[in-house]
């Protein structure tokens, strides 16, 4: 670990985030906005020795955990229905975020192209982690949740490749080529992702080989950091290779050479050293801020401000109404919330700390970037749960709440009675004790659908939820039966196109059956209201 970063400190520094994470069990705050602000507190009355945030724990030790944390945990199949938004966001968008940035700080902080494009280029990365833990507490729509967290992941990787691409250009004070830089913006981009996924998949056949969750952990850690490395040394994009590693191995590895129990372990395993870091990191940030310094640059850090917001505002409300399906639709309140939402994190900072000792302007960079991090984790981080209330858009009916409980615990007993035939089947366990728990097992699940039965019975939206789920479920599996019969040759791909369409149109014709999320939503409480699909209660999103 980084010189300045020593034991001692490193264990008051876990105290002090055990002891916000208990307080905040009382304390309405943001678990990640609190650890800013006890930061500051901290910092202000130095309280602890100086504790630097360099680039290389940033980027080298912590950065690689938490984005194989969140890509493992991803859900391919929401990523799937999402990708046209969550691509055009992360790579369009950070391009249009980059432009105008920098015209905003040249034109009205006086700050030179070279440098208003550096910091246009690290501005453009969001991280949103603190808005995605409050969408799940509260039960957000999962196709929100999605474009944001989606959207997060991806705009690191190409937020990073521009940055270095511009600070080549401004070192080496050579003329910007549009056509080679583009090329060389693809090429890194598609070289990480690809590396990591090659990474990922051979991961993935190493782990059908044992079941032991220690070497799983082993191996999954392994995965994250070796995937971020190798990209390095091939000068490709690191924070792709690490994502896409984590997707592959999340949702083909865990899936197909893991036992649940492993899966349990190493899932627990990532959440713990995400919860660990993540707590680092914002600790970390409230630690570094100089106010002298903010003081000192305090008209650069006010139009940095000013520029983030314009340009989120044309990013998204530019290109959302573009990104808009019939299916996926993208309506203004989460065009709000995808606006206020995207905070600046840890990857931002790195990224000036980064810049060489040697550049004239890096000091301004530096404390511009903290100042804009800062903001956005105070006003917005603080801002956007009242923000949410006041749009009516969190879950506010209980017995749907109640509804989706149930139905996970009754997933959750039918694979527990699958294990059991499992193990009685093999000579695992005795007959004896295979019919006590079997029947202690059979006797709540059936407490539980009789609880199922009396919500029906209750409130009549609950029908309505549990019918579009399942005609959502049901239209999803036929359309990946169709994918698999493309693979055997039994049809063609135009032959898949004209299927998929038909399916679409079949099952878009229950509207008058009010089976739509949309009629759901005004049956239920007027309101836009968080579906959960049976996919999600298997993996316990809902």
């Amino acid at each position: 670990m980084h010189e300045s970063f020593h034991l001692d400190i490193f264990i008051v520094l876990l105290m002090v985030t055990a002891s916000v994470a208990m307080t905040v069990k009382w304390v309405k705050l943001p678990y990640s906005i609190a650890l800013v602000i006890v930061g500051l507190i901290i910092g202000v009355f130095h309280l602890l020795p100086t504790v630097e945030m360099t680039p290389e724990l940033i980027l080298l030790i912590f950065l690689p955990a938490v984005l194989f944390e969140a890509s493992w945990n991803i859900d391919l199949r929401e990523l799937k229905e999402a990708w046209k938004p969550v691509t055009v966001l992360a790579t369009l968008g950070v391009v249009i975020n980059m432009l105008l940035v920098a015209w905003f700080m040249y034109t009205f902080a006086g700050v030179p192209v070279g440098a208003a494009y550096l910091f246009g280029a690290m501005v453009a990365a969001t991280d949103p982690i603190s808005v995605l833990a409050l969408f799940r507490k509260l039960g957000m729509n999962r196709h929100l949740t999605m474009l944001l967290e989606g959207e997060s992941l991806f705009n690191d990787g190409t937020a990073v490749v521009a940055f270095k691409l511009v600070l080549a250009i401004v070192l080496s004070g050579s003329a910007f080529a549009p056509v080679q830089t583009v090329g060389e913006f693809f090429l890194v981009v598609l070289g990480g992702a690809g590396i990591g996924a090659a990474l990922g998949y051979a991961a993935s056949r190493i782990t059908k080989i044992f079941d032991d969750h220690l070497l799983e952990i082993t191996l999954t850690t392994i995965l994250a950091y070796s995937s971020y490395l190798l990209a390095e040394q091939m000068h490709v994009s690191a924070v792709l290779s690490v994502v896409s590693a984590g997707i592959v191995m999340g949702n083909f590895g865990s899936r197909t050479g893991m036992s649940p129990l492993t899966r349990m372990a190493v899932n627990s395993f990532w959440e713990y050293t995400a919860f660990l870091v993540n707590s680092l990191i914002f600790l970390l940030i409230g630690l570094q801020v100089k106010f002298d310094l903010l003081q000192k640059y305090g008209l650069q850090i006010g139009v940095g401000i000013g520029a983030i917001l314009a340009a989120r505002a044309v990013v998204v409300y530019g290109l959302c109404p573009f990104l808009s399906t019939p299916r996926h639709k993208i309506p203004w309140r989460w065009r709000h919330l995808l606006f206020w939402g995207a905070l600046r994190g840890s990857l931002c900072m790195a990224l000036a700390l980064s810049i060489p000792d040697s550049y004239a302007y890096k000091e301004m960079i530096t404390i511009t970037t903290f100042g804009v991090v800062l903001f956005t984790l105070l006003l917005p981080g603080l801002t956007i749960e009242p923000l949410v209330k006041l749009m009516k858009m969190a879950v506010s009916d209980p017995k749907q709440v109640q509804y989706k409980e149930l139905k996970a615990q009754l997933i959750a007993k039918k694979r527990a009675l699958a294990y059991l035939d499992g193990q009685s089947r093999t000579g695992a366990i005795s007959a004896v004790l295979f019919e006590k728990l079997h029947a202690q097992i059979e006797a709540s699940r059936d407490d539980i659908k009789r609880k199922i039965e009396d919500l029906h019975l209750e409130d009549a939206s609950i029908k309505l939820l549990e019918e579009s789920e399942t005609t959502r479920r049901l239209q999803e599996l036929e359309k990946d039966c169709l994918r698999g019969l493309v693979k055997e040759g039994l049809i063609s791909e135009g032959s898949l196109h004209k299927l998929q369409t038909e399916i679409d149109a079949l099952w878009a014709g229950n509207d008058d059956e009010a089976l739509t999320e949309e009629a759901v939503d005004d049956a239920v409480t007027a309101a836009e209201t968080p579906k959960a699909s049976p996919s999600e209660l298997e993996s316990g999103k809902a």
